[in-house]
Parts: structure tokens; sequence; C-alpha cells
């Protein structure tokens, strides 16, 4: 019979230094050479999506629809929502999570200037993440990495066209250890067995997204992260959890671990986005509360940027030029 470990070989993600090494790099982090395995809680929608502000939708502008659209249904098993020739739009259960933007003749960003580092998609519970993670390896899914985040146990991978993506679920919110308005994160080794190990890791049972999965948190690359809290702290109204590293910032909605990453790692001292590249073209910010929404657009018009109006909402362009939506919940 298969076990466990030479499923998890398959995919070559055995759960190993070399795997732990490659989300140290994702991450910036630094190996702390423990292990954490706490019970991840199931709630109808995650922690992260009942915060005054959470993460709604990305876009990506794609050169192949058909490939960048395989990738995604085959990986998250996301439902087609809408389809056309210039724009395919992702989901669970109804809800839209990825709009694929088609641009067949547009050049690749480059790794090096401001854009996207991960979009992070949020399993509902820790057994959720286990089955995706067996699906994954029986399908043979390259990864570029795995860690124990302390809040987190998360993977990361790159779609065709070299986005990248984090798939991840999140430890109880009451196990998160504060220190004031810090949270304590790391990158540790993450124990696939341990995850896995309810699991039947022979077959995959991972035939749908699960109606909870989310978008939790997007990661940018910046020019500088300064300008970039200025932005998403000042004026779209984020709140630092985690501070004091070079080169990154983490911001969050109410009290979640982040929200929005931002890192200068590989992008520092960039200049404004090409809009004819691939990559992220937007993504969407949630926003239940009336009186919420009233104080980003004050804030907006304080700054003398009235933004463009669309659906249910505003959209303003970060200083790079990637358009952040606020939008009704």
């Amino acid at each position: 019979m298969t076990t466990r470990r030479q499923v998890m070989k398959l995919a070559a993600f055995a759960a190993s230094q070399a795997a732990l090494m490659g989300a140290v790099r994702a991450e910036g982090g630094v190996d702390s050479g423990t292990v954490a395995s706490s019970p991840l809680a199931v709630a109808p929608l995650p922690f992260a999506q009942q915060t005054p502000m959470r993460i709604g939708a990305a876009a990506l502008r794609v050169r192949d629809l058909g490939k960048m659209r395989s990738y995604y249904t085959d990986l998250l098993k996301l439902g087609t929502i809408s389809d056309s020739k210039t724009e395919v739009v992702l989901g669970v259960d109804g809800v839209a999570l990825l709009h694929l933007i088609h641009r067949p003749d547009a050049p690749l960003e480059a790794q090096t200037t401001a854009g996207l580092f991960h979009t992070a998609f949020l399993m509902p519970s820790r057994a959720d993440f286990a089955r995706w993670l067996v699906h994954a390896a029986l399908a043979r899914t390259p990864f570029d990495g795995f860690a124990d985040h302390h809040v987190s146990e998360a993977s990361y991978l790159t779609d065709p066209e070299g986005n990248g993506i984090e798939v991840y679920s999140d430890r109880p919110p009451s196990a998160w250890k504060w220190t004031g308005d810090t949270v304590t994160m790391g990158t540790d080794q993450l124990d696939i067995d341990n995850i896995v190990a309810q699991m039947d890791t022979t077959r995959d049972q991972y035939h749908a997204a699960p109606k909870a999965l989310r978008i939790g948190h997007m990661h940018l690359r910046v020019g500088d992260v300064a300008r970039g809290r200025n932005f998403y702290e000042g004026l779209i109204g984020m709140e630092p959890t985690r501070l004091g590293r070079p080169g990154v910032a983490f911001l969050s909605s109410g009290r979640y671990h982040h929200h929005i990453g931002i890192n200068t790692w590989q992008s520092a001292g960039s200049g404004p986005r090409n809009a004819q590249e691939t990559g992220l073209a937007w993504f969407s910010l949630r926003i239940a509360d009336d009186a919420v929404m009233a104080d980003r657009k004050r804030r907006l018009a304080a700054a003398g940027l009235s933004g463009e109006s669309i659906a249910d909402g505003v959209g303003i362009a970060d200083p790079w030029g990637t358009q952040v939506r606020l939008v009704k919940a």
C-alpha cells in the first residue's frame, strides 16, 4: 500500500529541509528549527473573512487563457462563474475569486518589478487543506516550498505564467500569540505527515473547492515599504501586525495576522508597473460596514484622490499601479 510519505514524494515535496527552505525564501524568513502541529478549527467562513475589511477577488492579466484556466480549475477545483473570449471568472459557490483577463500579446512581467508576490488561497479547515495536499500530490503538482508560520500552515506554488500562489489553512485565532499589536509568525518546517494523518492518501477525495474557500491575503512586491505603508495603512486603513524585518511589512483589518503583505526583497526601488504586461491587474477589498466605506472615501478625498467609480465601490491605484477596489460586501 502507498504510504503517506510516498504520496508526498509523488509531487517531490516530502517534509524535507529543501522544501522548507523554498518557503523560507518565499517569505524571507529564517528557519527556527521547530515544528508545531496544533489542530485547526472549522468555521462557516474563515476568520479572515469576518473582519471589517477582507480580501474579495483578484484579477490576473494572462497570455494563455485556456492554459491558465485549466491550471486553476485543476489545482483548486474552482468553478466557472462567467466565460468569454476576453475574461474568465472562476470562483466557489457563485462567489468570484479569480478573474483571468486575456492579453495574448502581453510581455511577461519580470519578478524584479513591483507586482504580485503571491495570491493566498485560504482553506476553511485543516482537513480541507489535507484533502487538497493529497489531491495535489497525486496530480504530481510541482511545489516551491512549505512552511509552518505558527498562525498558519502553508504551501507555495507558481502558476504557468510566473504568478505566485499560496494555499494554506489557519490555526484558530485563539492560538495566535500577540505582543501588543504584533503577532508572532515564523517560518518553520511543515509537518505534512501530521496534516494528512487522517486522510486516505491512496485516493483523491478533493473533488470540488470547499464552499468557504476564499482568498485570505494578498502579498505584493513593492518598490519601497514605507511608501507602501503610507498607501495601504494611511489611505486604505489597514493596521500593521508585524514590522521590524528588513524590506517587509504585514498589515490587516480586525487583528487577522495579515490581509496584505508588502516586500522589497526582489523589487526595491521599482517604479510604476507596465499595465501592458502580465500579472496582477487588481484585487478587491470587501467592506461590510457603510461607516468604514465612508471613512475610506474621506481618506482618499483628503489626499486629493477621487478614485475610479466602479460597481458598489471605488478603485484606486497603489503607488506602483496595482488597482485596489474597495467594494461593498
